[in-house]
C-alpha cells in the first residue's frame, strides 16, 4: 500500500512540476528544450512502477486522475493571473503573464499524457503478459520506446505550434526524445524498487 501511495504521489508531482517548468525553453546541448523535460520523464518510469504494484486499472485511474488534477492546477493559475495585483509587491504583473500560458501547455501536456501513457501501459501490460515477468528493466525500456517518441510529438505541436518557429519546435522534440530516452536509462533499476503486484 505505501509504496504504491509514494509512487502516485510521485507521478502526479513529476506531471505538475512538469507542466509548470515547460513554460520556459531553455537551451540543452545546442538545442532547444522546454525546461518540464527535465523531470517530466521520470513519470514513464514511475508510471511502470505503479503498474507493477497496482496492476493496469489502477494505472489508468492514475493517469486520467493526473491529467484532471493538471487541469485544476492550470484554472487555479489562469485565476491567478488575472486576479488585480498588489502592485505594492514587486514584479505582480509579471508573474501573471508567466502563469497566464498554462493553460496551452497544459493541455498539450494531458493530450500527450494520456494518448502516450495509455500506449506506454498497454506495451508494458502486453509484454509482461504475452512475453515474460523476467528482464523487468527491459519491460520499461520497451514500453517507454512506444510511448516517448509519440509523448513528445503531440507535446510540441499543441504546446508550441503556431507559437514558435518550426525549427525551434522539432529542435524542442529531438531534445525531448534525447533526454527522454536518457532519463529512461537512468531510471531503469527504479522497477526493482518495488515488489509485483500478486
Amino acid at each position: 500500500m505505501i509504496p504504491t501511495i509514494l509512487v502516485s504521489v510521485a507521478y502526479v508531482a513529476a506531471q505538475m512540476l512538469a507542466d509548470v517548468a515547460s513554460l520556459r525553453v531553455v537551451m540543452f546541448a545546442g538545442m532547444s528544450m522546454d525546461a518540464g523535460t527535465l523531470v517530466y520523464p521520470l513519470t514513464f518510469t514511475l508510471r511502470d512502477m505503479v503498474h507493477k504494484v497496482a496492476g493496469v486499472k489502477a494505472t489508468r485511474v492514475l493517469i486520467l486522475a493526473a491529467a484532471g488534477i493538471n487541469v485544476v492546477m492550470a484554472g487555479l493559475f489562469w485565476l491567478v493571473s488575472v486576479m488585480k495585483p498588489d502592485m505594492s509587491v514587486g514584479l505582480q504583473a509579471e508573474f501573471g503573464r508567466v502563469l497566464a500560458p498554462v493553460w496551452r501547455i497544459t493541455l498539450a501536456s494531458i493530450c500527450a499524457e494520456v494518448v502516450a501513457e495509455m500506449i506506454d501501459t498497454e506495451a508494458y501490460r502486453i509484454w509482461v503478459e504475452k512475453v515474460t515477468k523476467r528482464y523487468q528493466w527491459l519491460r520499461v525500456l520497451i514500453s517507454n520506446a512506444f510511448s516517448i517518441p509519440i509523448d513528445s510529438l503531440i507535446f510540441v505541436w499543441i504546446a508550441f505550434g503556431g507559437v514558435l518557429p518550426t525549427a525551434v519546435i522539432w529542435s524542442i522534440f529531438l531534445a525531448n526524445v534525447i533526454v527522454k530516452g536518457a532519463t529512461t536509462l537512468i531510471s531503469l533499476p527504479g522497477i526493482y524498487l518495488v515488489k509485483e503486484r500478486s
